[in-house]
């Protein structure tokens, strides 16, 4: 059982791979054990793409965090072919092995200029600066007279930067590892090139080819070493993962580093991965906390658009509103056009007035001059004519009698110029005061809306005052006051005094209405409050039966582990006994049947009687939200 778990904890098994050895790095604290054989198969994978990257080289010695692809070389192998002993696993496949090239790379030709001498220099000072800049020591003249043992040197040594794990033979032949280890590493114009060459590395019809080959390996580990540096997901690299990711590559990185702590965790004998797990679940909890405050701000969010659409559902259209705000302000522009038509008529009205006055100034003025040219007149004749003393004594005395019968007139012009002037003040004010009560009138008028055009009998209630006028009737125009305009207000008054009792009598009644709906709520609240007592009794009732049910689950899982016992020491007894003890296994078998079945029974009742009180808190829901809705309709209705 033992081992069935541990193969069962394995992260890669699979009976095809059972033969191959484990593709997944051993840590240095596990030791060998012969109990504990890798069922993982062959790490053989295609190698990764290297996508374009402008950041500048770094170094290529640089742990890559487990992963196989990028293990660095070590400084202490620069410049020489690995000892004989030293055997490494490679993730490419063997040169036995290795998968034929596609039928149309067989026919693809060299497109390079490698027989120009620019170029060639160019791929030296290429591969010149880069295996100095890796420490290998090289120089220039070396590859412009370059021998065949210099060749496998570089040549093994970009190898092993390009591929640490592949395996390199310095006993095999070079002729025989040459081929296999180009088509391994992909080099597609391995077909051109023929193993005979490598005997005269430097001579002219060879020599561009293999250039050529060196220059090609120096620009894979370039454009190795530049995806190295470029932290992207297909790396598998835990440490270049952010907190919230959804790159497959992302997920599939952390899975790989905990399936290599594991399993070097299983291979110290240990089958419990608690630390493996806390990371990897603190990890995957990092990620989810910046899904759930959006989620959290989408759903204040959502909560305040769903306010906001309740409240223009249930509130009146913007549309309709304008609309009783625009017959409002037509019908008070009809009503100040009445009231600007009145204002300009009685401007007018007083410009006449005014006219009128200043003709009858200067018609008086013309009398006055005229009278004065009769007086002087007057004065000319009593001197040309000459009178007795009698005469003019005479003439004195009624001189006299009508200079003082005209100062009599004269106070009489005074005093009566003096009653006019009192007259006309009193009567200005009176006109003043009457026409500030006509407007307040036309003004009432307006605020009660009785102005033209009435309903019908279309009646006409404006006054307006008439002070060129002598007669009293027609001082006023408009309607009849006595016959017209007060019997017509009598009855507008009765009419609203009847509109205002029924709307008074009205609000009685809603009020009368809201206070039962207020009772009814009341008392459905109360009853609510009854029923939710009632479902947290159903509940706690709920939880004892289900703890109940645990108890009896547990007590009778205590008891089928004491009847296991039981058989088992039972069995011993009837190996030791002979035949004898089967009746007894039978009757503790029967037993052990019967505190499953008990305690399935339990289970499937503790299940029952929950769904039973789910069902009922449901319904009471139910039933609590029918009644709010009918109320709330009942509500709306009135």
């Amino acid at each position: 059982m033992n081992d069935a778990r541990r193969k069962s904890a394995l992260p890669f098994s699979g009976d095809t791979h059972a033969n191959m050895r484990s593709g997944i790095p051993q840590p240095l604290t596990a030791k060998k054990q012969t109990n504990r054989m890798s069922l993982a198969g062959s790490a053989l994978r295609n190698p990764y793409p290297a996508p374009p990257s402008t950041n500048p080289r770094n170094s290529i010695f640089r742990s890559q965090n487990n992963n196989p692809l990028l293990n660095s070389t070590s400084k202490q192998h620069l410049g020489r072919t690995p000892s004989n002993n030293t055997r490494r696993v490679s993730l490419w496949a063997s040169g036995s092995g290795t998968t034929p090239m596609p039928s149309s790379s067989q026919s693809q030709k060299d497109p390079r200029p490698i027989r120009e001498r620019p170029f060639q220099n160019k791929e030296r000072s290429e591969i010149l600066n880069f295996c100095h800049d890796l420490g290998l020591d090289i120089s220039m003249a070396q590859l412009l007279n370059i021998q065949r043992k210099d060749y496998r040197v570089i040549f093994e040594f970009l190898v092993e930067l390009l591929d640490p794990c592949y395996p390199i033979d310095s006993t095999e032949k070079f002729e025989d590892t040459f081929i296999p280890a180009l088509k391994t590493l992909g080099y597609p114009y391995a077909h051109s090139i023929d193993t005979k060459w490598l005997a005269a590395v430097g001579s002219p019809h060879t020599w561009p080819h293999l250039l050529g080959v060196l220059h090609w390996l120096v620009e894979m580990c370039k454009m190795k070493e530049r995806y190295s540096a470029s932290e992207h997901a297909t790396l598998q690299d835990p440490a270049n993962v952010p907190e919230e990711f959804q790159d497959p590559f992302d997920r599939r990185a952390l899975a790989f580093d905990y399936y290599g702590k594991c399993y070097a965790i299983w291979l110290d004998h240990i089958d419990e991965f608690e630390e493996p797990n806390e990371q990897l679940e603190d990890r995957y909890a990092k990620k989810n906390q910046g899904v759930q405050k959006d989620v959290e701000v989408k759903g204040q969010q959502l909560d305040a658009a769903k306010i906001e659409c309740d409240k223009l559902t249930t509130s009146a259209a913007p549309v309709s509103l304008l609309e009783g705000e625009n017959k409002t302000r037509v019908s008070d522009a009809e009503k100040m056009q009445i009231v600007l038509q009145k204002w300009e008529a009685r401007r007018n009205k007083l410009s006449v007035a005014i006219a009128t006055e200043k003709a009858d100034l200067v018609k008086k003025e013309e009398y006055l001059t005229t009278l004065k040219s009769e007086q002087e007149q007057l004065d000319d004749v009593v001197k040309e004519q000459n009178l007795s003393p009698e005469e003019a004594s005479r003439m004195t005395t009624d001189y006299e009698m009508l200079t003082r019968n005209i100062e009599d007139l004269k106070q009489r012009i005074a005093d009566t110029e003096k009653t006019v002037m009192s007259l006309e003040v009193s009567l200005t004010n009176r006109i003043s005061g009457t026409e500030e009560t006509l407007h307040t009138y036309n003004v009432g008028l307006s605020t009660l809306g009785l102005l033209p055009p009435l309903s019908p009998p279309d009646v006409n209630l404006t006054l307006e005052l008439n002070t060129a006028s002598s007669d009293p009737d027609q001082l006023l125009t408009g309607s009849d006051i006595r016959k017209v305009v007060k019997p017509t207000l009598n009855s507008i008054a009765e009419s609203r005094r009847s509109m205002r009792a029924e709307v008074e009598n009205e609000r009685i009644r809603v009020d009368n209405d809201i206070e039962q709906l207020t009772l009814e709520c009341d008392t459905v609240e109360d009853e609510i409050t009854q029923v939710e007592k009632q479902v947290a009794a159903v509940n706690e009732q709920a939880v004892d039966l289900h703890n109940a049910a645990q108890r009896d689950a547990l007590a009778s899982s205590e008891s089928a582990r004491q009847l296991e016992q039981m058989v088992a020491n039972a069995r011993t007894a009837a190996i030791a006994n002979g035949m004898g003890a089967k009746s007894r296994l039978h009757q503790l078998q029967f037993d052990y049947r019967e505190q499953v079945e008990r305690v399935n029974r339990l289970k499937d009742e503790t299940v029952r009687a929950i769904i039973k009180s789910s069902s009922d808190i449901a319904e009471f829901r139910g039933e609590v939200a029918k009644k709010l809705r009918e109320l709330r309709e009942c509500a709306e209705m009135d």
